[in-house]
């Protein structure tokens, strides 16, 4: 409770007496033995005594109240004054207050006067030093140098010189400001340069490992800026010879479980002493743990990382691992390989074609995988391919008489001959080849064994739109005849009588011609 003393000061103060409020304020604002401390209400007192006046009282504002009071004042624009008064009078301190009232809080930002002396007081703050200043002059600056770049396009800029944003940011890192650090780690990583990533992101990952309690609920709340950084901290540090293996772990573990699927990859082939090819890694300094490997890896495949599947497919084939299964094995094998890992693509295609004979799709389902492999140039799958299926080279005999055939006499025999001519079939395959059946999407398989049993079964890739094209051109004319719409095709011997028909007007025109024997 105030005393008499106090109790006159304020009925001073509140009778108008400039003294008595400069007094009153400068109580409040450091704290007395009667009146407890209260900023803001300091500051109210102090800025009636500015009013009338008086010049202790503005250096006392630009000096010890911060931007945070002033902002939560009535109307912060009215002090500006006093922080501009304070600044010019060498109160460095003001002139950041006064640049962060402008040009962060927007009081007064249209008054252009205003606003050049707000620029010269966070300069000079920066200039002395002040972290916060100077992470403030990057991040204005930065803004002015993105919008300048936005309207001059053709502008070009010499990319060893680092920009001028960069520069005051790498100051403001350098005093500790850790989003400061952020920007020049970002900076760094989008640049390639990872030993400077590590210089300024470490700090950070150690702090906000630092801050996480390491419970479950506190880990989930990490941003997912900020699982990024330690995750990518974490790779670099394995980069590393020389590195804490208990860092490494605790900053893989913390993005993980905050989500992070890159982190999650990682901490398993942490775990598990292996690369992203499923190779052993000696100089992982710890014991293998499969189950926890497993459990990560799981995670991170069930995010679309391909890799973790296919590490999971060694995992399951190990001989010392207790859970040893190769079907699980094929299984995340082909999560790989559906994800476009272009090794488990090639690896299953050369296991569902060793095991041909048990199925009679097999075949099939091997030139699947190993199309796609070859299509990411794999050379070894491009080489199996060629062994298993061949390309559509256009059949001669098909050719030479395509164009002498009218469709609507012989429709189901011209889209046999057009299938012939693409895919390069022989007169009995293209006769008696059922589309139904054939096609199998990526290729078209070649089967009459049944009703031929001299021919051979054989897969004819698909690899163009052309081919694709022709073979549902072909289809929907069979679809249609299916529906009753058209003439029944018959047997095989009613095929090849037809077709020896159409043939016939071309046989008595080359007798006729001269030189027929």
């Amino acid at each position: 409770m105030a005393n008499r003393e106090e109790m006159a000061l304020i009925r001073s103060a509140r009778a108008g007496q400039v003294h008595a409020q400069s007094a009153l304020g400068t109580r409040y604002l450091f704290g007395s033995s009667k009146l407890p401390r209260s900023i803001s209400t300091g500051l109210y007192w102090l800025d009636r005594a500015a009013r009338q006046g008086d010049p202790d009282a503005w250096m006392l504002i630009g000096s010890h109240i911060p931007f945070e009071t002033a902002a939560q004042a009535p109307d912060p624009s009215l002090l500006c004054v006093w922080y501009e008064r304070a600044f010019a009078a060498g109160v460095v301190q003001a002139g950041l207050v006064l640049a962060k009232l402008v040009l962060i809080a927007g009081h007064g930002l249209h008054d252009e006067a205003l606003r050049r002396k707000a620029w010269r007081g966070l300069q000079a703050a920066a200039d002395a030093g002040i972290a916060e200043a100077q992470w403030l002059l990057a991040q204005q600056i930065e803004r002015i140098e993105t919008s300048a770049s936005r309207s001059m396009q053709d502008k070009t800029t010499d990319q060893h010189d680092m920009p001028l944003h960069l520069e005051w940011a790498r100051r403001a890192a350098d005093n500790g400001v850790m989003q400061a650090r952020r920007r020049m780690a970002d900076h760094a990583w989008a640049g390639s340069d990872y030993a400077a990533f590590l210089h300024w992101s470490l700090p950070v990952a150690q702090a906000i490992a630092a801050d996480s309690s390491g419970t479950g609920s506190a880990v989930h709340q990490l941003s997912e800026e900020d699982s990024t950084l330690l995750c990518r901290c974490a790779q670099m540090l394995f980069r590393n010879v020389d590195y804490d293996a208990n860092i490494l772990e605790r900053l893989w573990e913390l993005a993980a479980q905050a989500g992070n699927k890159n982190a999650q990859f990682g901490l398993g082939l942490w775990l598990a002493k292996m690369d992203e090819k499923g190779r052993y890694i000696p100089r992982i300094p710890r014991l293998i743990n499969y189950r926890k490997a497993i459990h990560w890896l799981t995670s991170a495949g069930q995010q679309g990382v391909a890799d973790a599947w296919y590490v999971l497919s060694r995992i399951y084939l190990k001989a010392e691992y207790a859970g040893r299964s190769l079907a699980d094995a094929e299984a995340c094998l082909t999560c790989a390989a559906e994800r476009g890992h272009v090794d488990a693509q090639l690896e299953l295609g050369k296991r569902i074609w060793r095991k041909r004979r048990s199925e009679r799709s097999n075949d099939i389902r091997a030139v699947h995988w190993l199309q796609k492999a070859s299509a990411q140039g794999c050379a070894e799958a491009q080489q199996l391919l060629g062994s298993i299926a061949t390309t559509a080279i256009p059949a001669p005999w098909a050719q030479a008489i395509q164009h002498r055939l009218i469709p609507s006499d012989y429709p189901l025999l011209a889209a046999r001959i057009e299938l012939a001519t693409i895919f390069g079939l022989s007169q009995p395959e293209a006769l008696l080849i059922d589309l139904n059946e054939a096609d199998c999407g990526h290729c078209l398989l070649v089967d009459i064994r049944d009703q031929y049993a001299r021919n051979k079964r054989r897969l004819i890739l698909i690899q163009t739109e052309e081919q694709r094209q022709a073979l549902i051109h072909t289809k929907q004319i069979f679809e249609k005849e299916s529906r009753g719409e058209g003439r029944a095709e018959g047997n095989y011997r009613q095929r090849l009588y037809r077709l020896n028909r159409a043939l016939s007007p071309l046989l008595n025109q080359h007798r006729r011609s001269p030189g027929f024997a």
